[in-house]
């Protein structure tokens, strides 16, 4: 189990802008590894209303069980290591194996009994250090959507915002402010149902 607090700052980008920046740091689209991020919430979204995220994350043969809830900056992260046949228990409402995650949903007072999938999203990611920070290039798949964005993750909300602003100058990228993915997720989501 991880329990860490996430800083990040984020902008949606073009597909040509995300393209550039492949280009300019000398990556190539298939350098990008990809994850599957299964999202959940109860029937009347009360992890939502919380402004909590909660997901299962596929890398590679990897799995994770991750929930974010609000902080002062940022968010905390409360992250378990789960196996393919955990996972299959928690997409199926068997059992919750994930032990930490599960603590802090209830002490959101949320009965993991009533979580249930609302659907997947893809990611190509490609990340690398960045002026004391991690830089992260998107491309994200949901709903017959696509979406290109950058994320700059830091320790230090004030440096990190500083830097994260000096890079959209020098490249020339407009800001447009990102939703978190979920959020996006559950947009496209709602507005097809």
């Amino acid at each position: 189990m991880t329990k860490e607090l996430e800083i990040e700052f984020k902008n949606m980008l073009t597909k040509e802008k995300y393209e550039e920046l492949l280009s300019f740091f000398a990556f190539r689209p298939n350098d990008a590894k990809t994850q599957e991020n299964y999202y959940f919430d109860t029937r009347d979204f009360q992890l939502k209303e919380k402004h909590c995220a909660l997901r299962i994350r596929k890398k590679a043969d990897r799995f994770e069980c991750t929930l974010k809830i609000p902080a002062p900056v940022g968010n905390f992260e409360i992250t378990d290591p789960l196996n393919a046949q955990q996972v299959q228990n928690i997409l199926h409402a068997v059992s919750f194996d994930a032990k930490e995650v599960l603590l802090a949903l209830q002490e959101e007072g949320i009965d993991w009994k009533e979580l249930q999938p609302i659907g997947t999203l893809i990611t190509h990611r490609i990340e690398f250090d960045y002026k004391g920070g991690l830089l992260v290039l998107d491309h994200s798949l949901y709903s017959g959507l696509e979406d290109y964005e950058v994320e700059y993750e830091v320790s230090d909300a004030a440096a990190g915002q500083q830097i994260f602003n000096q890079f959209l100058e020098e490249h020339a990228i407009p800001y447009h402010a990102a939703d978190k993915k979920i959020a996006r997720f559950m947009k496209a989501a709602t507005s097809r149902s």
